[in-house]
């Protein structure tokens, strides 16, 4: 079966959702593991694609996510700003130059950004260009035309806006937006000229075929970065005692997303600290990119640790996937 997929595949193929869904159930995991690996380096070499975010306006957002800490929805005592400080986030920027990471991301809480709250971004963008060589990203919710021609004035050559789940589950866990609202946002940005960095969370109650049909409509979008984050339950948030999610299930997630999306950068993003050195695997089940150091209102792990075991794993932490 895992052979079959991988021939569709390396003969310029695509799976089927019920060709995929047939390897989930029934495919042993270390050999699903190991064909995933096998075409991330068919696909993508010994590349490894870093990239870094720093939280540019955090908490009071209005939307309802059922994970988020950083929604008015729930009292979870995060810090609260308007903008970063400049000099954080040089600071910032700089710590992720200097390891070789090759892109960052702004990210804002928030619906969307205005006009004005654009132009407070496309500072931070000036003076973190005069000083580092890093590419940029930027994440800041749902946007019009204006606000995208904005992005790419600053110079941001991709937008990230994650699916968080399947048009299926969506709604159970939001319900100020929709996922077509998401999309929209994709399309206005690809249309203004950047590239597309949409994934998701596991782990927030979907089952085995959400998670499937997530990787297809990526696909479908033509995403070729995709982070994957595994669900860090958060204290006050409606899903702060889910159950947790085991590292099997996020390896098999993993794998499957590397077969539905060959072609993609497969990102291994917030939640992956709570496995412990076990994290790591992740990278040995078809991911080939990371986001290091901090996330939005988690820690990362050390970015030197990050790296020394990327390169253990055989990586070249030196190239570029993208």
């Amino acid at each position: 079966m895992i052979e079959h997929c991988i021939k569709i595949i390396q003969d310029g193929g695509e799976l089927v959702f019920d060709q995929a869904l047939e390897l989930a159930q029934k495919a042993k995991l270390t050999s699903l593991c190991d064909a995933a690996a096998m075409l991330c380096r068919d696909f993508h070499g010994a590349g490894f694609d870093l990239c870094s975010i720093i939280n540019a306006r955090s908490g009071k957002c209005s939307e309802d996510c059922r994970y988020c800490a950083q929604s008015v929805h729930h009292n979870t005592n995060i810090t609260i700003y308007e903008q970063i400080e400049s000099h954080t986030a040089i600071s910032q920027a700089r710590e992720n130059d200097a390891y070789g990471v090759t892109r960052l991301s702004l990210v804002t809480a928030g619906r969307s950004l205005s006009i004005s709250q654009m132009d407070g971004m496309g500072e931070l963008y000036s003076a973190i260009n005069d000083e580092t060589e890093l590419q940029f990203c930027a994440s800041m919710g749902f946007l019009t035309e204006e606000t995208a021609a904005q992005l790419v004035s600053f110079g941001v050559r991709r937008y990230h806006c994650n699916l968080e789940t399947c048009r299926e589950f969506f709604p159970s866990i939001c319900t100020t937006h929709t996922w077509a609202e998401k999309v929209e946002t994709l399309k206005i940005a690809r249309a203004a000229g950047m590239d597309l960095c949409s994934g998701g969370i596991i782990g927030l109650g979907e089952s085995l075929e959400n998670r499937l049909q997530l990787a297809f409509e990526l696909r479908a979008l033509g995403v070729l970065s995709i982070p994957l984050n595994i669900l860090s339950p958060i204290e006050s948030t409606p899903l702060a005692t889910i159950d947790a999610i085991s590292l099997n299930d996020v390896l098999r997630c993993i794998a499957l997303f590397r077969f539905v999306n060959p072609r993609a950068v497969i990102r291994i993003a917030g939640g992956r600290g709570r496995f412990g050195k076990d994290q790591y695997r992740m990278f040995a089940a078809g991911a080939n990119g990371a986001i290091v150091g901090d996330y939005l209102t988690t820690a990362g792990a050390g970015v030197s640790e990050d790296l020394m075991e990327f390169i253990k794993l055989g990586f070249d932490v030196t190239g570029n996937t993208k």
